[in-house]
């Protein structure tokens, strides 16, 4: 997640409280781009956090919209027979 105006600063993540260094100013050095995210994944995330997260949440949360999704569809199968 980038947040402008940064560079390199240890930051807490919101969700876990975890201190990671979030390196936004050299975004392909920061430890969030080891976590593929779908755009759809990242609004998601975006929506729930204001600020960066450390790399395990990213991957939790990821995790959980997935979950979410994977039960909206079954919901709407079910629905539909």
């Amino acid at each position: 997640m980038e947040t402008q105006g940064r560079k390199h600063e240890t930051v807490g993540c919101p969700r876990c409280g975890m201190a990671f260094e979030c390196k936004v100013g050299s975004i392909n050095q920061c430890q969030c781009v080891a976590v593929q995210l779908s755009e759809e994944q990242r609004n998601y995330i975006r929506s729930r956090f204001a600020n960066c997260l450390c790399a395990n949440c990213l991957r939790e949360v990821r995790t959980e919209y997935n979950q979410l999704e994977h039960q909206k569809k079954m919901e709407r199968f079910r629905n539909a027979h």
